[in-house]
């Protein structure tokens, strides 16, 4: 791109920014517009529902340390009415900290100080992962299991499944995929991008978590390991 040149016409996806610190916040709405995402801004938790609750935003990056209503109970709020990707910004560090956080409902957590163009990475990943639907919230299917995109919510039959963050992006690539087996990189890469390394047992954890919500009722199992590759979504046998 040549000096003077604005790259603001590449992007539509409309960002909320929810940050106290006013300096942090036009800093980042500032380098996200010259990327070419349409930002906005909020000061306070309940700001930023409101904000969300008028023109709900396709990804949110959402501060911790919030006056009025923490980041943690915001990240539940939104994830309560909706799928939008939520990056959680903080000075808290503490592994119990980004559990927290990503209990709670949040897709990503960075830590404060951060890198801009670490974030802009991130960002893209999460859109990548979470793109905004011209048609909207869809309910994908296989045998006796449904997901709403929407509301972010599974069941088995008529039994409700809650689902964390990661338990329904792992989730939602297996019904995207329905019985093709999926290898670790392409897990790794589809739901959690750079954060992990090949070596971890992230996958294997998130599985279980997953079959055991799945499976809660004594149902038949979906979700089937497929040794040395990966895993794969197939009718029960």
């Amino acid at each position: 791109m040549r000096r003077g040149e604005s790259n603001v016409a590449e992007h539509s996806e409309h960002i909320l920014i929810v940050e106290d610190d006013e300096r942090i916040a036009s800093m980042l709405r500032r380098g996200l517009i010259f990327e070419g995402y349409d930002a906005d801004m909020a000061h306070t938790g309940t700001d930023g529902l409101e904000k969300a609750r008028l023109r709900m935003p396709d990804l949110v990056i959402l501060d911790w340390m919030l006056p009025e209503m923490d980041g943690v109970e915001v990240c539940r709020r939104l994830r309560a009415v909706g799928g939008v990707p939520i990056l959680m910004l903080t000075a808290k560090e503490a592994i119990s900290d980004r559990v927290t956080g990503l209990d709670a409902g949040a897709d990503d957590y960075m830590v404060k100080p951060f890198a801009f163009e670490e974030l802009l990475a991130r960002v893209r990943a999460l859109l990548r992962r979470h793109p905004p639907g011209p048609d909207g919230p869809e309910v994908m299917t296989f045998a006796d299991l449904s997901l709403d995109t929407g509301t972010r919510q599974a069941r088995r039959g008529e039994r409700v499944i809650d689902l964390t963050a990661k338990e329904y992006d792992l989730l939602h690539m297996f019904l995207r995929h329905p019985r093709q087996v999926l290898t670790r990189d392409q897990i790794f890469d589809d739901v959690w991008g750079y954060d992990f390394g090949g070596e971890s047992n992230i996958i294997e954890v998130y599985v279980r978590y997953l079959r055991t919500k799945l499976e809660a009722a004594d149902e038949p199992r979906l979700l089937h390991t497929v040794r040395g590759v990966g895993y794969a979504l197939r009718e029960p046998s």
